[in-house]
């Protein structure tokens, strides 16, 4: 049988397969160190698995769930936004707890794509948005980020563009991969940038706790609500990948738009997931003051790890990553990666998998304990000078 036409041009996920390569490697003794992949190795906090667990003993909270998801979640992800962003969202209509961020970029694109239109996807940026923008038959239009300018945008040359059948707009700040912080000014510019040409823009903000004393949303901007809608997650900030749990926040009107769809693809978040997230979001400023410290301690072995791959890099970076410049000119980031894991058995990430512009690029994950960014480090010394 033939797959469906939407799926032309739609590879299988860069990971999905380097993972299945990994384990394969794995099991033929080679050991390898996944420097790789930014799922936090770290649990959540204690109390947050006592909530899952005494709540999952309950025998009435096994049931099918509200779609929009409980009141207490989307209670606490309000407060947890007014504390840490100063963003007041009403929790009746503003909020829409996710199964994970990830699914809600497919949730958006299905929502508001149709065939024909085009959006601004970020180069270098998270491949989803490509994906999931084609998926849902629209056109894709890079606007590149370099690190001249800063990993920002350049609005004068996207507002020369041809912009009328641009519907949606992905950002993402704290950038990944590059770890570029945003500016309340940019935020100010993204802005009026949208409103001037009609466009949705989509703020991917999963990164702002992470080795940044400063998280922001770009719904503080004035009148963001007219033009943003906010994806979020505690996957990264509360060590909870695997559980799912992200969160949509918005204009009523486009929240109430995305539940026609939603409601159709799942039956609800498992009640005891969602009341340790509620319990999560309680946590004050001294698990992320923890957390960081940890990441900070790895990230200083990450640079000594990439000095010695000859690479530059930005120190002030933030994200649960290292973007890093490799120096070699005769070779690409997916030569240059394979090299690596061939002669030392350590995974980096190829820049280029995030776009044409992070095609002289890596990127590191700290989401690996000191002692194996150290082996990994001794590994890749033991191959010699590489300039």
């Amino acid at each position: 049988m033939e797959p469906a036409r939407r799926l032309n041009g739609i590879d299988e996920y860069y990971f999905s397969k380097k993972l299945r390569q990994i384990e394969e490697l794995n099991q033929a003794g080679r050991d390898v160190i996944n420097l790789g992949i930014g799922s936090p190795d770290l649990p959540p906090h204690s109390s947050v698995i006592e909530t899952l667990y005494a709540e999952a003993l309950k025998p009435g909270q096994h049931a099918y769930q509200s779609y929009k998801g409980h009141l207490i979640l989307r209670n606490a992800i309000a407060s947890w936004y007014k504390q840490c962003y100063g963003v007041s969202l009403d929790p009746g209509t503003e909020i829409l707890p996710l199964i994970g961020s990830k699914e809600g970029i497919m949730h958006i694109c299905m929502t508001f794509l149709n065939e024909g239109d085009e959006v601004l996807i970020p180069n270098p940026g998270y491949p989803t948005y490509r994906s999931v923008a084609a998926i849902a038959g629209a056109a894709c239009i890079d606007y590149a980020l370099s690190e001249k300018s800063g990993w920002l945008p350049d609005f004068n040359a996207l507002g020369s563009m041809d912009l009328k059948k641009v519907k949606l707009m992905f950002v993402n700040y704290p950038h990944m991969p590059t770890g570029q912080l945003p500016t309340k000014q940019v935020f100010i510019d993204f802005v009026a940038f949208a409103r001037k040409h009609q466009i949705l823009i989509v703020h991917d903000n999963p990164y702002s706790f992470i080795l940044n004393d400063s998280p922001m949303s770009m719904l503080s901007v004035e009148g963001a609500k007219d033009v943003v809608i906010e994806l979020n997650s505690l996957s990264k900030s509360h060590n909870m990948a695997g559980w799912r749990v992200g969160m949509l926040v918005g204009r009523s009107e486009l929240i109430s738009q995305i539940m026609r769809f939603k409601s159709n693809m799942d039956s609800g978040m498992f009640l005891p997931v969602q009341l340790a997230a509620a319990k999560a979001l309680e946590l004050g400023s001294s698990w992320f003051h923890d957390l960081n410290e940890i990441y900070k301690a790895r990230r200083l072995k990450m640079f000594d790890l990439l000095q010695t791959l000859n690479c530059t890099f930005d120190t002030e970076q933030a994200g649960m990553f290292v973007w890093a410049k490799i120096s070699s000119e005769n070779q690409n980031s997916y030569e240059f990666s394979d090299e690596i894991l061939e002669k030392s058995n350590v995974f980096l990430t190829p820049g280029s998998i995030f776009g044409s512009e992070g095609e002289q690029y890596i990127r590191a994950s700290l989401c690996t304990k000191e002692d194996r960014i150290v082996g990994a480090h001794g590994r890749i010394s033991a191959m010699g000078n590489r300039k």
